[in-house]
C-alpha cells in the first residue's frame, strides 16, 4: 500500500489525485498546495485524501509534508523543481514530474561534469533553450546517481506531451530496425465561443511560444525559429488541412539524448504544434510583444510579455467553470496527437504513423468533470503513477518518459485503454 504526496493540485495534479484515489494499492493521498481552496476542493472529492498547506519555495515545508511517502508527484511550476527533487532525496521517496526543467542550468555549470568537453555541443541561438538542455543533462547526470544511491527512481516528463506522446513514440520503435526522423505532431483543436486561448497554464504556454524552438537535426541539437518551418497535415478525421509550426518542447531533447539506446539511432526529431494557443500567440510573437526585455512606453517601463499575459484568462479548472463554457457552446471540439517515425524495416523505407485517440472536451467532462487537456495530461500522468504504485517500474536513478521498456509501454497503454486513451498504428512503405 502506497502513500503519495501530490504537490500542486491545479488542473493536472487534481485530475491525478482523483484517479489515484481509486487505486487499491494506494492507502493515502496528501494533497498539498499554497492555494488551500484548491486543496479543499480536491480533498472533498476523494476518499483517501488529506490536505496540507505547502509553500514550495520553502524546501523544509515540502520535506515536512513528504514524511513517509513512497512517491512525490510534482505538479508545480518549474522554478520549484530543485526544491522538490531535494525534498524527495531527503525523505527517500520516488519522484515524478509532469515536465522537464530549465532551472538546473547553474547547478550543471557548478559541477565537475561541465569541465568535460562535449563531443557534439548544441548550437542554440538563445539562453532559454541552452538552459533547458543543460538542466535536462543535470537531471540525468547529477540527480541520476543521487537517486540511485537511495535506491529510488525519479521519472520526469510524464504529462501528455511530454509523457504519453513519448511512450507512444517509444512504442513505434518496435516496428523499425533503424530510425531516421521523428515528428511529434500536436493540434489543440478545442475552440470555445468565449476568448480562451489556453486550456493549461498561460504563463507556461506563452513562455514556450516566446522562445526559439529546439530540434535534433543530423545528430546535433539546434535552435529552430519559433513559429517557423511550417508543415501541413490533413489526417482522415480532419475537416481541412492544418498548418503546424516549430515549437519549443521537451521531446526532441529527450529523444536526441536517448537516440542510440531507445530510438534506433534516430538522427532527427521535431515537435510540431498548432491550435488555439498558437493562433493567438503567433502575431504577438511576430510583433515582439512576447519579448521579456523591458521597453519604455509612454514614459513608463513595461515588459511586453507580462503586459500580454495580464490579459489572458486562466485555464478553467473548476467543474462549474467548465460546465459554463460547454453550455455557451463550442466552435470546435477536436484535435490530434500523432507520431510520425521514418526509418527502415527489413531493408525497406517505411513510415510508422501512430495516432493517439482520447476523449474530447465534452466527453472528458461527462466522464470526469474535467477538460480534455486535464483529462489527457492528468490521466497521462496518472498512468505513470499507476506504474509506480503497481511496482511496474524497476529502474533506479533518473529516467524520462521515453525510456520505458517495451513491456512497460505495453502495460502503460493497457491501463490507458481503460480510460479510452488508445493507439492506432499504420505501417506505410515509402
Amino acid at each position: 500500500m502506497k502513500k503519495i504526496l501530490v504537490l500542486g493540485v491545479g488542473a493536472q495534479g487534481s485530475a491525478a489525485a482523483k484517479r489515484l484515489d481509486k487505486e487499491p494499492n494506494v492507502k493515502e493521498i496528501i494533497c498539498a498546495d499554497y492555494d488551500m481552496k484548491a486543496v479543499e476542493s480536491v480533498v472533498a472529492s476523494i476518499t483517501k485524501g488529506r490536505g496540507m498547506f505547502v509553500d514550495a519555495h520553502d524546501r523544509q515545508s515540502i520535506i515536512d509534508a513528504a514524511q513517509g511517502v513512497d512517491l512525490i508527484l510534482n505538479g508545480l511550476p518549474l522554478e520549484c523543481t530543485e526544491n522538490v527533487l531535494e525534498a524527495a532525496l531527503a525523505v527517500k521517496a520516488n519522484y515524478q514530474d509532469y515536465a522537464g526543467t530549465t532551472e538546473l542550468y547553474d547547478m550543471w555549470f557548478e559541477s565537475d561534469l561541465a569541465k568535460v568537453p562535449e563531443e557534439n555541443p548544441p548550437h542554440f541561438g538563445d539562453k532559454y533553450t541552452t538552459q533547458w538542455y543543460y538542466s535536462v543533462k543535470a537531471m540525468y547526470e547529477i540527480y541520476g546517481p543521487k537517486f540511485e544511491a537511495i535506491d529510488r527512481l525519479a521519472l520526469f516528463g510524464t504529462g501528455s506531451a511530454p509523457g504519453l506522446i513519448c511512450a507512444a513514440t517509444r512504442k513505434s520503435m518496435e516496428y523499425l530496425d533503424t530510425c531516421e526522423t521523428i515528428y511529434n505532431i500536436v493540434w489543440e483543436g478545442v475552440y470555445a465561443k468565449r476568448f480562451l486561448p489556453f486550456w493549461w497554464s498561460p504563463i507556461t504556454a506563452l513562455t514556450d511560444m516566446s522562445e526559439m524552438a529546439l530540434a535534433y537535426e543530423n545528430g546535433m541539437f539546434i535552435s529552430t525559429p519559433a513559429f517557423g518551418l511550417p508543415m501541413q497535415r490533413q489526417y482522415e478525421y480532419m475537416d481541412e488541412p492544418v498548418t503546424f509550426y516549430e515549437h519549443c518542447h521537451d521531446e526532441p531533447l529527450q529523444y536526441g539524448m536517448n537516440a542510440e539506446k531507445y530510438f534506433k539511432g534516430c538522427k532527427n526529431a521535431y515537435f510540431k504544434y498548432a491550435g488555439a494557443g498558437m493562433d493567438f500567440a503567433k502575431s504577438f510573437y511576430q510583433t515582439g510583444m512576447l519579448s521579456h526585455d523591458p521597453v519604455i512606453y509612454d514614459g513608463k517601463e513595461i515588459v511586453p510579455f507580462d503586459f500580454v499575459l495580464s490579459f489572458v484568462p486562466p485555464a478553467p479548472k473548476y467543474k462549474e467553470e467548465i460546465q459554463e463554457i460547454i453550455d455557451e457552446g463550442l466552435v470546435s471540439d477536436s484535435g490530434c496527437m500523432v507520431i510520425e517515425a521514418y526509418g527502415k524495416k527489413d531493408g525497406k523505407d517505411v513510415l510508422v504513423e501512430t495516432h493517439v485517440f482520447a476523449p474530447g472536451l465534452v466527453e472528458s467532462f461527462e466522464k470526469a468533470g474535467i477538460t480534455a487537456e486535464m483529462y489527457l495530461t492528468g490521466q497521462g500522468g496518472y498512468l505513470f503513477s499507476k506504474l509506480f504504485v503497481n511496482d511496474q517500474l524497476d529502474q533506479k536513478g533518473v529516467i524520462s518518459s521515453d525510456m520505458l521498456t517495451f513491456e512497460q509501454v505495453d502495460t502503460y497503454f493497457k491501463y490507458a485503454a481503460e480510460l479510452d486513451i488508445t493507439l492506432e498504428t499504420k505501417i506505410k512503405e515509402l
